[in-house]
């Protein structure tokens, strides 16, 4: 069970990474992996936002949203894109 304290820790974990660089790699169901990579945005009490460009040439980056608990149940996986896995909780 998660309790609020994990989530504390995972929320302050993911904060001193804003502004950098990371990957997200999540479950799309039937198969499929979603990928993001983008720079971390922000981190809000329940979720945290990254910042993705589709391709080189987009000029208005997409965000995308995960909550803390997504995280926490491995259900997104985070890492730094230099190649440096991100220890979280």
């Amino acid at each position: 069970m998660i309790v609020k304290s994990d989530l504390d820790a995972c929320k302050k974990s993911l904060e001193g990474f804003v502004g950098r660089k990371i990957r997200l790699t999540s479950n799309g169901g039937r198969k499929r992996v979603i990928t993001h990579e983008g720079v971390l945005d922000h981190c809000y009490p329940n979720v945290f936002t990254v910042k993705c460009r589709r391709n080189e040439c987009d000029t208005s980056p997409e965000v995308v949203s995960y909550s803390y608990v997504d995280v926490l149940t491995r259900a997104v996986e985070i890492a730094m894109v230099s190649g440096a896995s991100v220890q979280v909780g």
